[in-house]
């Protein structure tokens, strides 16, 4: 057997024979130990205690667990085991979780042995992972986020860009308006576009984007300097004027994605060239790439975005060597910082882009746009990822595409002149999962008091005029 630690997993009832079983079934699965065996705690006392492996290697090489008798009270064999065995004698009950039987188990068995100890230490960072899931959706689930909610949908107090007063050059999410000629004003809407149109206008989602962002041009500031002056409102960035260069820098640590210019798609597509880096024969979908991160970067173009190495984009004039350098570096210094945050706050940063621009007034080069958003980055929750993938399973996430399959279901987006209104609780629902991946992303609880509407964010950019 691979771990080393035989278990014995002694029962007097059918109930606890099932529980046992599952025992042994959680233990093989996530712990790979193997040497699971289900004794009847009835038999003698010696039959029992005959063949136990040495103990002169001083760390449990086995583990015994005694489930009660069908009266409530456990057989005469656990006190004799309790003063007899050299190795730990658990109690456990039938009504208890298998899985945190076994996780109980394991732990005992990791004494000693270095590959369960491994796969305990991985299930201890997954289980405080999977419960800082389960705090982010509780509390976005609570009375309160949801009133919030349902007061700005029912009063239709969403941000859509239209009242501010301001002229701005619109774009689908995000509003521009001219400041003076150092700065701008960048206004994140409520509004959600899906199909190129309009699809929704989700509360407090451009305050969400708008305020991740902010929270990771802060966290990523020493490594590269970035367009932020001022996020004087929860919806407005002040940002430096900047040429953008004419390159997305896509970041990736997983082999996925569904559009045309995704990894996934090119890999199934034959590529193993992909933006210069080779691929390897036999990945799957969804798999970590063996190589690392990779920096995939796709042009901006009026007819379609395309993959490009580093060399093309050099060699076609895109970039300058020099300043590629230094945003390729910034790239994914940025998305390392990123994946280590995100892995302690219980998610997995799959990709991202970035843009980077020249600061019209100083020539610097600044990281621009918006960073590590729900919109422009892709999270899988951590703790489900490798039982999951082990499984054929697609990933775990806080999922957004529940109302574009809406869409898809009710009419056809792409050409229907008039779309239909989308159910206020998918809205809502929209709404609560953006706010949880904030709250989720950057440990800071939303602040919901957000007052004066478009006003308030006419006077916030006006302040700088």
């Amino acid at each position: 057997m691979s771990s080393g630690c035989k278990v014995f997993l002694a029962v007097s009832t059918e109930e606890a024979a099932v529980s046992a079983d599952l025992v042994a079934t959680e233990l093989a699965a996530k712990f790979d130990i193997l040497d699971v065996t289900i004794r009847s705690s009835d038999a003698p006392v010696d039959r029992l205690l005959c063949n136990l492996p040495s103990s002169a290697n001083h760390h449990p090489s086995a583990v015994w667990i005694f489930y009660p008798c069908p009266a409530g009270s456990f057989p005469p064999a656990y006190s004799v085991f309790q003063d007899e065995s050299p190795y730990p004698v658990l109690k456990a009950q039938a009504t208890d979780d298998p899985k945190e039987i076994a996780w109980t188990v394991a732990k005992w068995c990791s004494l000693g042995h270095e590959s369960i100890a491994k796969r305990v230490h991985q299930a201890t960072v997954e289980r405080r992972q999977a419960k800082l899931v389960e705090d982010a959706q509780l509390q976005t689930k609570s009375f309160k986020y949801l009133q919030a909610m349902s007061i700005v949908y029912d009063r239709n107090l969403q941000i859509t860009g239209e009242r501010i007063g301001l002229d701005s050059i619109k774009g689908k999410v995000r509003d521009r308006i001219h400041v003076n000629d150092k700065i701008i004003a960048l206004v994140t809407t409520d509004r959600q576009s899906g199909f190129d149109r309009q699809l929704a206008l989700v509360p407090f989602k451009g305050a969400v984007l708008n305020l991740t962002s902010a929270f990771w041009f802060e966290q990523t500031k020493h490594i590269i300097p970035n367009h932020i002056v001022a996020v004087p409102h929860p919806y407005v960035t002040i940002a430096k004027k900047c040429q953008p260069f004419p390159i997305e820098f896509v970041v990736r640590a997983y082999m996925t994605g569904s559009t045309d210019t995704s990894i996934w798609k090119n890999y199934q597509n034959g590529v193993r060239n992909y933006c210069g880096h080779a691929l390897p024969e036999g990945m799957v979908k969804n798999q970590k790439l063996p190589t690392g991160n990779l920096l995939t970067p796709t042009t901006k173009e009026e007819e379609h975005d395309r993959p490009i190495s580093a060399k093309e984009i050099v060699d076609e004039k895109w970039m300058t060597q020099e300043d590629w350098d230094v945003c390729a570096k910034a790239a994914l210094e940025v998305f390392a910082l990123g994946q280590e945050i995100a892995a302690k706050h219980g998610l997995i940063l799959v990709d991202t882009k970035y843009e980077f621009g020249r600061d019209l007034e100083t020539g610097e080069i600044l990281l621009i746009d918006e960073v590590h958003t729900p919109d422009s980055s892709r999270y899988w929750l951590a703790s489900s990822y490798e039982e999951r993938i082990a499984a054929g399973m697609e990933p775990e996430n806080i999922d957004k595409e529940f109302l574009r399959l809406w869409f898809r279901e009710q009419c056809d987006p792409y050409k229907d002149k008039v779309l239909p209104e989308a159910p206020r609780d998918l809205v809502l629902e929209l709404s609560r999962r953006y706010i949880t991946l904030y709250e989720m992303i950057t440990w800071n609880h939303f602040d919901f008091s957000i007052k004066d509407g478009e006003g308030g964010i006419a006077s916030a950019i006006k302040s700088f005029q």
